[in-house]
């Protein structure tokens, strides 16, 4: 039995904004890893954008996206914040907070209006997000001679475009330590790579498998 894919999340803080009817909304999409993050990030925003109307907010968190909030912050009950946690469900995102702030335009939109707004202004930021997926992969370590770095480097970075898998910066001391994050089922094909590539001078060290954010394929 296929278990479900863990959701997803995204890299980095982004931002959108959309008009209708001379009425602003700015959609901030941020990671956070808790709570205590999120209300800061909703902080942060309130205090930036103190002249604006409202600063409406859902937040999903967990691995399996089990917390969750929704706040309209003075719109129409269920006409705000609802939405807009209905597309971060939709997209099957988690721990990533997400404030739309609004300067009213003088307009009133209707409750089919603003929730087709505030559900749009963060449906169109993820669209612009980028976006990382959470799957267990293996951490593989290499000691590379520093004679040898550069070109292990090099065929590392091949391999893991060719095998989604994701690659750390390398770190120097004595030797250079190589870190690649692969599949479980790839780590055999890897040992094996590099065993061919450096006739068999240079190791690859499994360690633990553990959920790794990793950006999603394209196609």
């Amino acid at each position: 039995m296929t278990s479900s894919p863990l959701p997803s999340t995204i890299a980095s803080p982004v931002e959108h904004s959309l008009e209708i009817k001379k009425s602003v909304f700015l959609a901030h999409l941020e990671p956070v890893g808790s709570m205590e993050e999120a209300d800061a990030v909703i902080a942060a925003i309130r205090k930036e954008h103190w002249d604006a109307r409202h600063h409406c907010t859902a937040l999903i968190l967990g691995d399996n996206a089990d917390r969750q909030r929704s706040n309209d912050d003075g719109e129409p009950a269920g006409t705000a914040g609802v939405p807009m946690l209905e597309v971060l469900r939709h997209r099957q995102v988690t721990d990533l907070v997400a404030v739309v702030t609004r300067w009213f335009g003088g307009t009133l939109l209707g409750a089919g209006g603003l929730v087709r707004a505030y559900g749009s202004a963060v449906s169109e930021a993820l669209d612009r997000a980028t976006v990382v997926e959470r799957v267990p992969l293996t951490r593989c370590v290499m000691e590379v001679p520093h004679a040898d770095a550069g070109r292990v480097l090099s065929f590392l970075h091949q391999w893991a475009g060719s095998h989604a898998a994701v690659l750390d910066e390398p770190t120097y001391v004595a030797s250079a330590h190589l870190t690649v994050h692969a599949s479980p089922e790839d780590v055999p094909v890897l040992q094996a790579d590099v065993a061919s590539l450096t006739q068999g001078a240079i190791a690859v060290v499994p360690g633990e498998t553990s959920i790794v954010d990793r950006p999603v394929q394209a196609g």
